[in-house]
């Protein structure tokens, strides 16, 4: 950022004994002091507005209440920071109470600095968050080599940190730079890979730089240039810039504080060309922003000056006695003053709530003003077009910060024409043109090496990932040189993390492979798109079912035959007890009701039962029941069709769980990954673990066995078994696929060649060539790797448990109905039979009334009507 407009008081600490001055009553005028560059885009308008505000303010008498303003400017001329300091302390002899200025930071080392413009480090975060917005990763930074050009870099590098962007090139410019030096760091710049240059320099050397640039072909389509504020503080000056320099910056994206539309602003803005013509002699010329903030200085400097007045009413000076030693000369120490109240004058300034032609002035606790914005620039055709808004707030958006209160951002930005005049975003980067070429490390493999294999010593490498990457390589819109280095001793497959750690010491630019993708090696490298889906899978000796005698009780498990067979006796004896006092055929010995129960209930298997039911309690129960076991019939007929109509293969092992609760000792494959996740994930002991380096140790280890010093199952990814199971049929994949990964390419982090890749990957997804090229090398087993499925297609019970919970409840509800029909019929055969009346039967018991017929009582209910009426009739006659 430019220091201009920060205020400076002098109020220096004195040395020894001093002698003061002091105005007692309130003065009629109070000196500041202005320090610009006349000649410069910033310092021709600064010195109109500041002008401008001090007639203003002397011009209206209730803002100082009378006091006026004495402006004294002086002009450095574009000199050195330490000219610039000489001509602040010139002021000091003066008794000025404030110095507004300077451009150049190098020149604000001084006490109770007060930015009155908007902080770098919010225009960096702009910046940040536009190469953010665009997805680019690497930029360059030219900037000028002082405290101004190195601080913004340092907040720029901070900024793009928190987005995980990085500068991946400094390249800075001596502040005493020729044409000469501008060249030669814009040949290193364009080496670089990074296409995306943040140009962070003074305006007065800044066209010169784009102008270099655009002689060196750096300004055609696939560069992005972002300058800061610099640029559209020239563009807005100097309105009569030739069309040749418009020429040779169109594309280019720049910055400008932002300063909300208002009356106030407005009626600046219509002065602004007879304030030119009548205070300036360079002839007409534009408004900047940084005009705004100077004429808002001077205003924001009455207003704390009037109630710094009106607390203290006086404003007194001192020299330092000290200082008499270097009396004569051009600077005259000894005449310095000091103004004595500096630090209560600061206090009123940060105490300052006013609106201004830029909008609400007030600083935060920072000392910084609120509310920071940029406009985000397009330089196109003869000037200049707004694509969007950055505010501290609400970031990035089409919306001005001010109306965002009641319009939803939209973080976005407009389109952008870019150099080469194209609307496509530039990618940001390029392959080095320095030569050096991609160095891709593969691992030299010793087993499956349809994979990737190494031809001989040689650095060629041919195999399944060999191919996918080359293909991907050339659908790149842009060549990419590389060379393979092998990694590993040809010996044993060599370690993956190992090799992935490489790219992270800068010894591989990427790694091509058979690499799974995991959570753990994400965080230390990018991965493109996985052109490999598979998981890890169990596999284990296998042996052949489908000539075993009990094929038949195979469609359902253990649990699921024995529930189904209770369920047969249950729906037996509810039908029982339902139909036994009204139905004939459930009654008789016991032995006879026993051998019919039985019978109807597994006769329903087959809708074979010839027992009539008569209860509509009973029919109910028997229509649930029967719909039940058409279900479990046609599951059992289509599972068992399924068993012997398919090759069945068995083994003990059923999958990673019957493996995790076994002792038995596991392999996997050297290098990978698979041990530290079995013992990660599912705390399998490392002893139980076996390493094993080829398909020859795979198969001898599995027939072994772990009585003879092998291993009871394989577990390594389904990509490696598939290919291992083409030629062996008595092994097999057992149980599910229990983890759901993938195989990719590595590259270092946010490497915009694995975005890219990414992309062709998916391209060769969609055009078949990823099918052509696994059918190469992939294609053509022997055996069949869908692996036994035995628990798989056996039905459990947890199949059919909804099932079972509607017959239980039909049951059960039956039942509790017949029990409530019982008790009711009980109750009235209890009132009927008066323990009074000697004609009237005994009440039997309520078991003695369950077991006896329906049709008993009823026969003895009429009976007993018959009775009292024949008493009665005899009574009456």
């Amino acid at each position: 950022m430019l220091w201009l407009l920060a205020m400076l008081f002098c109020n220096w600490p004195l040395i020894g004994t001093g002698t003061s001055s002091t105005v007692s009553t309130r003065p009629d005028v109070v000196n500041i002091g202005a320090i610009l560059s006349y000649n410069s885009s910033i310092g021709k308008v600064a010195k109109v507005a500041l002008e401008t505000a001090v007639e203003d303010v002397n011009s209206n008498p209730t803002v100082l209440n009378g006091t006026k303003l004495n402006l004294t400017m002086q002009d450095t001329k574009l000199s050195s920071g330490f000219l610039g300091i000489v001509e602040a302390l010139r002021f000091m002899e003066n008794d000025t109470v404030a110095i507004i200025g300077p451009q150049h930071s190098v020149m604000a080392h001084f006490p109770y600095f007060v930015r009155t413009t908007q902080s770098d480090l919010f225009q960096m975060a702009a910046v940040a968050d536009i190469v953010n917005y665009y997805v680019w990763r690497d930029v360059i930074a030219i900037y000028i080599d002082d405290d101004h050009g190195r601080n913004g870099v340092v907040a720029l590098e901070d900024k793009l940190a928190e987005n995980r962007c990085k500068i991946s090139y400094k390249a800075p410019l001596n502040p005493k730079l020729s044409s000469g030096d501008i060249t030669n760091q814009l040949v290193k710049v364009a080496l670089m890979e990074s296409r995306v240059i943040i140009l962070h320099i003074y305006a007065t050397w800044g066209l010169e730089v784009l102008d270099a640039a655009w002689d060196m072909g750096m300004m055609r389509s696939g560069y992005v240039w972002i300058a800061t504020d610099w640029l559209s503080t020239v563009l807005d000056t100097e309105s009569s810039l030739p069309s040749a320099a418009m020429d040779r910056i169109q594309g280019v994206l720049t910055l400008r504080m932002h300063t909300p539309d208002s009356e106030l602003k407005r009626k600046f803005v219509s002065r602004w060309s007879n304030l030119t013509t009548a205070k300036s002699d360079n002839g007409l010329f534009g408004l900047n922003s940084y005009g705004l903030y100077a004429y808002d200085t001077v205003m924001l400097l009455a207003q704390a000056l009037d109630a710094f007045l009106n607390q203290r009413e006086n404003i007194s000076f001192s020299n330092d006695q000290s200082l008499s030693e270097f009396r004569g000369g051009n600077l005259h120490f000894d005449n310095m003053s000091i103004f004595d109240e500096g630090n209560h004058l600061l206090i009123s300034i940060l105490q300052v709530n006013i609106t201004g032609v830029t909008g609400q002035i007030k600083f935060n606790s920072n000392g910084n003003l609120m509310h920071p914005a940029y406009e985000v620039i397009n330089v196109v055709g003869k000037g200049m077009r707004t694509i969007g808004y950055w505010s501290n707030s609400s970031r990035l958006s089409v919306v001005p910060p001010e109306k965002l209160n009641t319009v939803t951002p939209s973080d976005h930005l407009y389109g952008v024409i870019w150099p080469g005049q194209t609307t496509q975003k530039p990618r940001g980067w390029v392959f080095s043109s320095n030569g050096r070429q991609l160095r891709v490390g593969v691992p030299n493999l010793v087993s499956f090496r349809e994979f990737v294999f190494r031809v001989g010593n040689s650095d060629i490498f041919h195999g399944y990932c060999i191919d996918i990457f080359i293909a991907a390589v050339e659908i790149l819109p842009y060549a990419l040189p590389y060379k393979f280095i092998p990694f590993g001793d040809g010996h044993s497959n060599p370690i993956k993390t190992d090799l992935l750690y490489k790219i992270t010491t800068n010894d591989f630019d990427a790694v091509v492979g058979d690499i799974t993708i995991t959570t753990n090696r994400t965080k230390i490298v990018d991965f493109t798109q996985p052109y490999v889906e598979s998981g890890l899978v169990v596999v284990a000796p296998v042996q052949k079912l489908n000539s075993s005698v009990w094929a038949f009780l195979r469609p359902f498990t253990v649990m699921m035959w024995c529930v189904t067979g209770i369920f047969f006796l249950v729906v037996g004896a509810v039908i029982w007890i339902l139909e036994r006092r009204t139905n004939d055929v459930f009654r008789g010995p016991p032995r006879k009701q026993f051998v019919t129960t039985v019978w109807f209930s597994f006769s329903t298997l087959f809708f074979a039962h010839r027992e009539k039911v008569e209860s509509t309690l009973g029919r109910f129960v028997l229509i649930i029941w029967l719909s039940a076991v058409l279900i479990l019939n046609s599951s059992y007929t289509a599972s068992l069709t399924s068993i012997l109509t398919v090759e069945r293969l068995s083994s003990p092992i059923k999958g990673i769980e019957s493996l995790i609760t076994s002792n038995d000792p596991i392999g996997y494959q050297h290098g990978t990954f698979v041990e530290n996740y079995l013992t990660e994930e599912y705390n399998i002991q490392k002893n139980r673990l076996v390493s094993l380096n080829s398909e020859e140790e795979y198969e001898k280890a599995l027939k072994d066995g772990p009585k003879n010093g092998g291993v009871a199952a394989i577990v390594d990814m389904r990509a490696y078994m598939e290919l291992f199971l083409s030629t062996r049929c008595e092994f097999s994949i057992v149980g599910q696929e229990f983890t759901k990964l993938g195989w990719g390419f590595a590259f270092p982090r946010d490497s915009p060649i694995a975005v890219d890749l990414s992309t062709a990957i998916l391209k060769l997804s969609e055009n078949g060539d990823l099918q052509k090229i696994h059918d190469k090398w992939l294609a053509g087993k022997a055996c069949s790797s869908e692996g036994t499925k035995e628990d798989v297609d056996r039905l459990p019970l947890k199949s059919f448990w909804g099932l079972f919970l509607l017959c239980g409840s039909t049951f059960l509800l039956a039942l509790l109905l017949y029990i409530i029909k019982l008790v009711i019929q009980y109750v009235r055969l209890s009132r009927r039979s008066s323990p009074t009346d000697n004609n009237s039967r005994p009440v039997p018991s309520f078991f003695s009334f369950m077991v006896e017929k329906e049709e008993d009582h009823v026969h003895d209910h009429h009976h007993d009507i018959e009775e009292e009426g024949n008493s009665g009739s005899k009574r009456r006659y």
